[in-house]
């Protein structure tokens, strides 16, 4: 339903993949779930396995897009993270954490990537 919270979200994954694509990343797969979580979008970066999370807005009005993946999320991003590496034998592969924060004003995405967002973090 357009306005919609998914709607706004599925259109920022959209505009995160393309973005991605231009410069220079591959898509390996998108919205990859678990019982424990999701990760967005998992993209090659040159020699770099690249676990992406999209945060999408309509404006920036409470602060970037950025700012809501809490230390909580990106647990979350890191155990599923651990399991796909664990799952594709993946485990001696360069990896890290990367956000698209994504602004969608006046019909326009704006993208934003920011690289090595977040270390891998796990529960003692």
């Amino acid at each position: 339903m357009p306005g919609s919270n998914v709607h706004t979200g599925r259109q920022g994954e959209e505009a995160a993949r393309d973005f991605l694509k231009k410069n220079g990343y591959r898509i390996l797969q998108s919205n990859y779930r678990t019982r424990s979580g999701e990760i967005d979008i998992i993209a090659r970066d040159k020699d770099t396995l690249c676990f992406v999370e999209v945060k999408t807005r309509n404006s920036q009005a409470f602060g970037s897009p950025c700012e809501a993946v809490m230390e909580s999320k990106q647990r979350t991003i890191s155990f599923v993270a651990a399991y796909y590496l664990k799952e594709h034998n993946l485990l001696d592969t360069k990896a890290r954490f990367d956000i698209v924060s994504v602004v969608r004003e006046s019909g326009q995405a704006r993208c934003e990537l920011i690289k090595n967002a977040f270390e891998f973090l796990y529960d003692d």
